[in-house]
């Protein structure tokens, strides 16, 4: 006879409870429902044994002196089909339980004597399920280990590189028990004389072209992508895990994203199986991407910077929006950037890092809040530190990717002060990349001549007098004298301004 049930969403572990009193399997239920376990409980030992063929079990608890079966029958019986099911044998007579050889050749994992308290049977009951669980562990990292055996030899088969994505990506997805993951890669080794091409393959919800895929990419995942890059770092999201591709000469080659909530105990095993990844990668793309046509890389390369690039100035047009006082204020500074950068003499490499980073220096405030954002009294403390985030949230971003790796320093660092008192790392002096320096003047100097909510924008004069006076203190003050320099043509400059946002920007 069947006696009771009952399923807690909570528990993953399933009970069944075998005795021919009726009592004790209400008396244990009850204990079991105050732990939230599913358990179903049986009078009849037959019919348990039908249940634990028919069903999945994973602790059996049952009394020793039963009709038409002992305990000991029941479970001899059971071990014929089932030998992972753990053992809790119960019995209300000390003199008649089964001697320990019975208990042993029966692999009866604990035994329990009946009594009025049921103290010894809950820790009993809990210490089994911390080795059920321990099992499971096992079990999870000798399948996956499994899986990863069988899986290697395929993704270091001298193949088309899009067939190795396929088959790394096919291998990892049962481990944990997923179907949607993509990876990115799109920085080779220094050593190899090949175009150095973004690879993209996804699988389940990214096997999609590449707009499609990039729709896809929303800032957090973009901006936890990038941490993942720059830290060498795994990164646990809600809604999956990012592993960096490091090869054998530790540099970051791209990055696996699965999409699951669970990785728990399949983490180390992804770990394995993400360096092996790294590993046949780089092995294919060393013996010169083989059956890989050059032109089609081109263009997925160029189509996926194009693509990439629209993405983060979409982002970037999302972040100057919020703000009527601000729009334009990236562009701006850019221009800015630049004439400086042109005063010094720096080459068009240099000059473009400056334009990208002046374009996108406040990438990292598209997780903001507009109540921060456009608050008109003086930021609390709390918001201060918030806004103070966004250098590290835009290279976060901007690093998603390797095209951008030159311009993350001026992103990450443009907050910083040559005394040391800036943000996010109080970097001082020569510590700060020089273009970094560059852009935090141009930023600060659009502060000073904009609009603000908060505040009306400064004279020429005014500005030039706050710019002189945070010399060697806030900014490098031999920026500052060329800027101040090239002020003094500030009216040509601003006509300029304005010709090029009509015309590049």
């Amino acid at each position: 006879m069947r006696i009771q049930s009952l399923e807690r969403p909570s528990s993953n572990y399933r009970i069944l409870i075998l005795d021919d009193e009726e009592g004790i399997i209400k008396s244990i239920g009850v204990l079991l429902k105050r732990s939230g376990y599913y358990f179903t409980g049986v009078t009849d030992p037959l019919e348990a044994i039908r249940k634990v063929r028919a069903e999945t079990f994973d602790l059996l608890i049952l009394d020793y002196i039963m009709e038409p079966l002992h305990g000991d029958q029941v479970v001899e019986t059971i071990r014929e089909f089932n030998d992972e099911i753990y053992i809790l044998l119960l019995t209300g007579h000390k003199d008649l339980a089964p001697p320990l050889e019975t208990i042993k050749a029966l692999a009866i994992q604990a035994y329990c004597e009946k009594s009025d308290k049921f103290d010894q049977l809950m820790l009993l009951i809990e210490s089994a399920i911390k080795s059920i669980s321990q099992m499971r562990t096992i079990k999870t990292f000798k399948d996956g280990l499994n899986k990863i055996l069988q899986a290697v030899p395929k993704i270091y088969q001298l193949q088309p590189i899009d067939n190795i994505l396929e088959e790394i990506l096919a291998g990892i997805l049962p481990l944990v028990h997923s179907k949607n993951a993509f990876i990115l890669v799109d920085d080779y080794s220094e050593t190899i004389e090949v175009t150095k091409d973004i690879i993209f393959k996804g699988i389940g919800v990214y096997n999609t072209n590449l707009e499609d895929f990039l729709g896809k990419l929303n800032p957090e995942l973009i901006e936890n992508a990038g941490f993942a890059r720059l830290n060498k770092q795994i990164v646990k999201l809600n809604t999956g895990i990012i592993f960096p591709l490091i090869n054998e000469t530790t540099n970051v080659i791209g990055i696996i994203y699965i999409e699951s909530q669970d990785f728990e105990d399949g983490i180390k095993l992804l770990e394995i199986y993400a360096s092996q990844a790294a590993s046949s990668l780089n092995n294919a793309i060393l013996h010169s991407m083989v059956n890989i046509k050059n032109a089609e890389l081109n263009k997925t390369y160029r189509e996926l910077r194009t693509r990439y690039m629209e993405t983060i100035e979409a982002l970037r047009l999302v972040v100057d929006a919020k703000d009527v006082y601000t729009r334009g204020h990236s562009d701006r500074v850019a221009f800015y950037a630049i004439k400086i950068g042109e005063a010094f003499g720096l080459s068009n490499k240099e000059l473009e890092l400056l334009r990208i980073g002046g374009v996108f220096h406040d990438i990292g405030k598209i997780g903001t809040s507009d109540e921060i954002l456009l608050k008109v009294g003086k930021l609390a403390e709390k918001e201060y530190q918030e806004i103070k985030k966004h250098p590290m949230k835009g290279a976060n971003i901007l690093s998603a990717v390797s095209m951008f790796k030159e311009v993350v320093p001026l992103i990450k660092y443009h907050h910083e002060r040559v005394d040391g008192k800036g943000y996010p790392m109080g970097l001082i002096g020569d510590e700060i990349p020089f273009m970094a320096k560059i852009l935090a003047v141009a930023d600060a100097f659009d502060a000073m001549t904009s609009n603000r909510h908060y505040r009306a924008k400064l004279e020429l004069s005014e500005a030039i007098a706050q710019l002189n006076a945070g010399a060697g203190t806030q900014f490098e003050s031999e920026i500052i004298v060329k800027f101040v320099k090239l002020l003094e043509n500030y009216t040509e400059l601003r006509q300029e301004i304005a010709y090029s946002f009509d015309s590049n920007f």
